[in-house]
Parts: C-alpha cells; sequence; structure tokens
C-alpha cells in the first residue's frame, strides 16, 4: 500500500508563491510516476503537473506551463510542487497521485491512470 500526504497549502495573495510537497512512504517510491491535480469547487479534477519516475520528463496543464514547477526527491520519497505567480483562478484542493510502473518513461495527465491519491490541500489565491 502507498500513502501519500500533501502539504504547504495556504492562503496567499495574488502574484504570491506556494511550495506543495507530496510525500509517500509503503512502497519503492522511485517506481511511480506522481502527478497533481487540483479540484475547485463544483469542478471536475483536473490536471496540474506530473512528473516520471527518474525526474527527466515533466508534463503541465496549459494555464500553469511557466508558473509552476513540479520536481522530486526519490531519496526523500517527496514531489514537489512550485507554485509562481498565483491566480485568484488557481485556488482550489490540490491532490497528488502515484502510479506505479515498470518501464513506462512518460508522466500521465490522465487521472484514471492514477492508483494511489492523498487527502488534498487547500491553496487560496485572494485577489
Amino acid at each position: 500500500q502507498v500513502q501519500l500526504v500533501e502539504s504547504g497549502g495556504g492562503l496567499v495573495q495574488a502574484g504570491g508563491s506556494l511550495r506543495l510537497s507530496c510525500a509517500t512512504s509503503g512502497r519503492t517510491f522511485s517506481r511511480f510516476v506522481v502527478g497533481w491535480f487540483r479540484q475547485a469547487p463544483v469542478k471536475e479534477r483536473e490536471f496540474v503537473a506530473a512528473i516520471n519516475w527518474s525526474g527527466g520528463s515533466t508534463s503541465y496543464e496549459d494555464s500553469v506551463k511557466g508558473r509552476f514547477t513540479i520536481s522530486r526527491d526519490n531519496a526523500k520519497n517527496t514531489v514537489y510542487l512550485q507554485m509562481n505567480s498565483l491566480k485568484p483562478e488557481d485556488t482550489a484542493v490540490y491532490y497528488c497521485a502515484a502510479q506505479e510502473v515498470i518501464s513506462y518513461s512518460g508522466a500521465y495527465s490522465d487521472r484514471y491512470k492514477y492508483t494511489y491519491w492523498g487527502r488534498g490541500t487547500q491553496v487560496t489565491v485572494s485577489s
């Protein structure tokens, strides 16, 4: 079993920054693709960013490109999402998700590809 715990959310003014962390336990973390998703009230959960098992391949949703950066430290079993130039429309609960892979070298943007999910951390951006 894999446990994912998000942290780092909070309240920030527009233009500010936050760094989210997703800490994992239970399995060999370096074998997992990890993604960040977000869900605003009355909206579908949407893809934000993902990173492959080695950190060599990343993928981003168009609206966060150039503002958000996903990275990982396999020695610490942690994936990060650095969020800069935050906008009110970034307000949502942010979830990390993980999927074990055998030979796949990419990063999934499809939420249905992920088996393990954290409980989320709230990010609120005020205008």
